[in-house]
């Protein structure tokens, strides 16, 4: 199943995709149905009802608007290891954004105030369905509500302020997420291409078997430390071909669009604007 966030007559709830690509209403949010559980049976209950508001009529937003948490993966694939002159990473290398940097699709990135060197990541994410601690890599999937295409747009000027690399990471929009949420059952993520567009230029072309840690590596990893609970997001890293690594360098620009392409997931596009005053 396809699961959305979306507006519609001035309401924000959840829905999941029917088949025709129109949205059955669930009629409560995300985060809410997640919590509880009802998650799943709600969306099946949505569908066999019938009723259904054309997507034409609504905004999509984060399929996941407000995260519990937001957690991502850095130097996770060999090759942007390799292009920004870090070693292979032996442990998964954590690190937070802030949840208010989530966005969901055709949502502005802007380019803040304070730096012009703001660089784009295509990543391959997922959503935590339920209290996760000491989970096995085996049994990861069983924890898992949903992957989703996501951008982690990185100020990396500010990325390097401090060892954690949290400012850089957190600005405001600078976490695009969407446009939905696919159900394990809908596909296997190990093996599945990766792409992101600047303006129709393609900037990074990989596939997610290139990852060093798996998300069942990731979620044993995560879970070991401290408890994951449902609606946390997780990126898992992304591949070569940022910006910052480019010779000269080559950062977003107002009037730039991103788009984002995982195998399976859709495709997550964001103009690029200034920053409102």
């Amino acid at each position: 199943m396809k699961l959305v966030t979306f507006t519609h007559a001035g309401s924000t709830r959840a829905g999941v995709l029917t088949e025709s690509g129109d949205i059955a209403d669930m009629c409560s949010p995300m985060l809410d149905m997640l919590a509880d559980g009802s998650l799943i049976e709600r969306a099946k209950k949505a569908l066999a009802d019938g009723t259904t508001i054309p997507a034409t009529e609504a905004g999509f937003n984060a399929p996941v608007p407000r995260p519990p948490k937001v957690l991502a993966i850095g130097l996770n694939y060999r090759d942007h290891a390799e292009e920004s002159g870090q070693p292979i990473p032996q442990r998964p290398v954590v690190f937070a954004k802030m949840p208010t940097c989530i966005v969901g699709p055709d949502h502005p990135i802007y380019i803040p105030r304070v730096s012009r060197a703001v660089d784009w990541e295509a990543e391959l994410c997922f959503v935590i369905g339920k209290r996760a601690r000491y989970v096995s890599a085996a049994d990861a999937t069983q924890y898992i509500a949903g992957y989703s295409a996501g951008n982690d747009v990185s100020v990396r000027d500010w990325q390097f302020h401090s060892p954690t690399w949290m400012m850089g990471k957190s600005f405001d929009t600078h976490g695009p997420l969407g446009p939905w949420l696919v159900t394990p059952d809908e596909l296997d993520v190990s093996k599945l291409g990766v792409r992101l567009y600047v303006n129709d230029e393609l900037k990074q072309d990989s596939n997610t078997n290139q990852l060093i840690f798996g998300v069942g590596e990731i979620v044993e990893y995560l879970s070991a430390g401290f408890t994951l609970e449902p609606g946390d997001v997780v990126f898992t890293g992304t591949p070569a071909g940022v910006g910052g690594a480019r010779k000269p360098p080559e950062f977003l620009k107002p009037g730039d669009t991103v788009r984002v392409e995982i195998a399976g997931l859709g495709v997550l596009s964001n103009p690029v604007a200034e920053e409102p005053a």
